[in-house]
């Protein structure tokens, strides 16, 4: 069964859509369309009677509402109707007691205070836990996570850090929900393990053409049981959202 994205321009490229069930990496430099294009996602779901959730590990939800409600007017009336949901699963962004006793205490007690649950940041375990029992309590079907980028780099071994993103993705596919994963595109030719963990990547793209022009673009670089286009298409910022354009030449 094909999901349809609620992209203009999109499907067409993929077959109609994504396939039910399976986790997609969206990766892009700031800017690029990712959170815009998350909501999307989610608002077309909600808006057809699929409840959609965005787990925001860095965003300030409020802010993310409100400058997605910009292109639709209805995600308010979504989120007060539980059909489109925003959790917060991000450490606190106030100061407290334990922030201040940490500049006080002698070094050996900075991990005790850091065992605080407020400071802590969002882990892999953590998060997908949160998560499975979001969906089994609100019956989400579409999932946003944004972003991968927050729970990646909290360990210093690297091998550690791949086979925890890869356990983490492998885990997501048990809830059953179509997934988009937001990342943060620094190197399009290094390879990471989301990359093939994902039954999809997409990259939106940021470049300054020959003119000196600033151009935004979409390519579908891997779709597994999909015939896709895997051109560079533009991107366009539309009243109503992202929209994918024309194909662009070299």
């Amino acid at each position: 069964m094909r999901i349809k994205s609620g992209i203009e321009g999109f499907d067409a490229l993929v077959e109609g859509g994504f396939l039910q069930g399976r986790q997609y990496l969206l990766s892009g430099s700031p800017g690029s369309g990712k959170t815009t294009f998350g909501v999307q996602f989610l608002t077309a779901g909600s808006l057809e009677g699929e409840i959609g959730a965005y787990i925001a590990l860095s965003e300030i939800i409020g802010i993310v509402v409100d400058d997605m409600s910009v292109y639709n007017p209805k995600i308010g009336d979504l989120v007060k109707n539980k059909k489109l949901l925003f959790i917060d699963l991000g450490p606190s962004i106030h100061y407290g007691e334990y922030d201040e006793m940490a500049n006080l205490i002698t070094p050996d007690y900075l991990q005790q205070s850091d065992q605080n649950p407020v400071n802590q940041a969002p882990t892999p375990f953590s998060v997908f836990k949160e998560v499975e029992k979001q969906v089994k309590q609100f019956g989400i079907k579409r999932l946003v996570i944004d972003s991968l980028s927050s729970i990646r780099f909290i360990s210093s071994d690297t091998a550690s850090e791949e086979r925890s993103i890869g356990r983490f993705i492998r885990n997501l596919k048990s809830l059953g929900c179509t997934t988009i994963l937001l990342s943060e595109l620094t190197k399009p030719d290094s390879y990471t393990i989301e990359q093939f963990a994902s039954h999809g990547v997409i990259f939106l793209h940021n470049f300054m053409d020959k003119q000196g022009n600033m151009v935004r673009a979409l390519q579908v670089i891997k779709m597994r049981g999909t015939k896709h286009d895997c051109e560079m298409r533009s991107l366009e910022f539309s009243d109503k959202g992202l929209k994918v354009g024309k194909l662009l030449k070299n």
